[in-house]
């Protein structure tokens, strides 16, 4: 069964970190690029960071950009987005994604265009 769980969702300040994990069940990671998508109550789903299969290679959106790392580690087929300097704009719900493709190519344009698996989300408030 193919599956993806996210975690390490919360409640922070303004200013403050997370980290979120996405952990895959069914599939081999490895192959996959996957991405993470987030959405605030009454907005589309919009796309924030990708990464590759072999982690060479990642995407951010310009929101996200210097303040947001993606990364995995395919040894324990789990992808992870570490959040910094977070603001009250990033409250949300996180979701990852697996793609079909082993690229983020297309993702900046399409996001959600080749995501195929997605996990049940978790929810991240950034608040004083």
């Amino acid at each position: 069964q193919v599956q993806l769980v996210e975690s390490g969702g919360g409640l922070v300040q303004p200013g403050g970190s997370l980290r979120l994990s996405c952990a895959a069940s069914g599939f081999t990671l490895d192959y996959y690029a996957v991405g993470w998508f987030r959405q605030a109550p009454g907005k589309e789903r919009e796309g924030v960071s990708c990464i590759n299969s072999s982690g060479s290679r990642t995407y951010y959106a310009d929101s996200v950009k210097g303040r947001f790392t993606i990364s995995r580690d395919n040894t324990k087929n789990t992808v992870y987005l570490q959040m910094n300097s977070l603001k009250p704009e990033d409250t949300a719900v996180y979701y990852c994604a697996k793609r079909k493709y082993n690229y983020c190519s297309g993702y900046g344009s399409t996001p959600l265009y080749g995501a195929d698996y997605w996990g049940q989300g978790t929810q991240v408030t950034v608040s004083s």
